[in-house]
């Protein structure tokens, strides 16, 4: 019996990649992977230039954006005449950066943080990833999150986002599958990145967390990145409006 194993390989030469919020984190992660395997891959962030980032994102394109506002989304849509992959990975737990997550005004921007900038970058790239050549046709993916289907104290408004989240994708999924534009959301877990060191330096909360996962480990970025190459390609063609949890078995077995 052969034990020459081989991992998957995907190809992505020539394929156009937008990956919003790619300067870090999950997105960086997924960034990376699909730059790896070949493909012009664009990002965002909220800086300016590159040159504000610890992280080192030479080989990627850069568009600076705000995801609550709707003329930045909409300039990022404009600068991207050719596109084949869409990854909606911006945004934030606004709990993270001292905010009351139940606080109405706190509520309703991280809304439009998660789902609003979302829905509009999907209708402003909509008619672009229409004209893509993948094999498996254009792709929207979504980074939703465990918190789309548990509630947890500190992130009301960032799970009400997230659980919204799901539903625009099914509503995107539909609205789009005619013009061969698949749209999909990996459900992460609790990943290793800026927004959620918090969360880890604190084993009050990340230990609670790590015993519900059967895996016995929390993500890396790479973790996520995997999911995310597969729901783009052509083995993925008969696949939308679903939501992928990627999260270490967490999702089947809980807090």
């Amino acid at each position: 019996m052969s034990t020459d194993w081989k991992s998957v390989n995907y190809h992505y030469a020539g394929a156009k990649v937008l990956v919003t919020g790619g300067s870090s984190g999950i997105g960086n992660g997924i960034a990376v992977a699909f730059r790896n395997a070949g493909a012009d891959v664009t990002i965002t962030g909220t800086r300016v230039s590159v040159a504000d980032y610890e992280e080192d994102l030479s080989g990627f394109n850069f568009l600076q954006m705000d995801a609550e506002d709707g003329a930045s989304v909409d300039r990022v849509a404009a600068a991207m005449p050719q596109l084949d992959v869409v990854v909606n990975s911006a945004g934030v737990a606004l709990y993270t950066i001292g905010l009351d997550e139940n606080d109405p005004e706190i509520f309703e921007r991280s809304l439009r943080l998660h789902v609003g900038s979302v829905h509009r970058l999907a209708e402003k790239c909509g008619p672009t990833l229409a004209n893509s050549a993948l094999p498996g046709g254009a792709s929207i993916i979504c980074i939703a999150s465990m918190s789309s289907f548990f509630a947890y104290d500190l992130t009301p408004a960032y799970g009400t986002a997230k659980a919204g989240l799901l539903g625009l994708t099914r509503q995107l999924a539909v609205r789009w599958a005619s013009k061969n534009v698949r749209v999909n959301a990996l459900a992460v877990g609790l990943t290793r990145s800026r927004m959620s060191a918090g969360f880890f330096a604190d084993p009050n909360l990340s230990g609670p967390m790590l015993a519900g996962v059967p895996m016995g480990r929390h993500a890396e970025p790479k973790d996520i990145a995997g999911a995310a190459l597969f729901l783009a390609s052509d083995a993925a063609s008969w696949i939308t409006g679903q939501a992928l949890p990627v999260d270490g078995g967490y999702s089947i077995k809980g807090n």
